[in-house]
């Protein structure tokens, strides 16, 4: 079985939001949405709902539930079994926000943008 590389998704200004994200979180959600991001690292892309779910384009979510408090982290697969998480949030609606989705486009398009050029 693969094993997949897991990294935080850094701005330009080295800023991580996913980072920043999971600290800003109690210790019980930080905990489990810390355990569910070892579970996608151990499954790739074989991780499927309730865990993961694909959103568009190649966004993925990654969710975590304790009591009715539900977060999600974003993230997008990368070349060589990496997973890139982008940015995450409290889910307060049923659906995930279009502007937390377009963030990961975003990062992601940022991210390939800068990985190219390192090149």
């Amino acid at each position: 079985m693969a094993y997949f590389e897991v990294e935080f998704y850094e701005k330009a200004n080295g800023e991580q939001p996913v980072k920043e994200f999971l600290n800003s979180l109690d210790k019980k959600m930080r905990a489990k949405m810390v355990s569910t991001i070892t579970i996608l690292q151990e499954n790739g892309y074989e991780l499927r709902e309730p865990y993961s779910k694909h959103l568009k384009e190649g966004i993925f979510e990654l969710r975590a539930k304790v009591g009715t408090d539900i977060t999600r982290v974003l993230y997008f697969f990368f070349v060589g079994n990496r997973i890139v998480l982008t940015n995450g949030f409290i889910k307060k609606t049923q659906k995930t926000p279009v502007s937390e989705i377009e963030k990961a486009r975003q990062y992601r398009a940022d991210y390939l943008r800068r990985k190219e050029s390192a090149q």
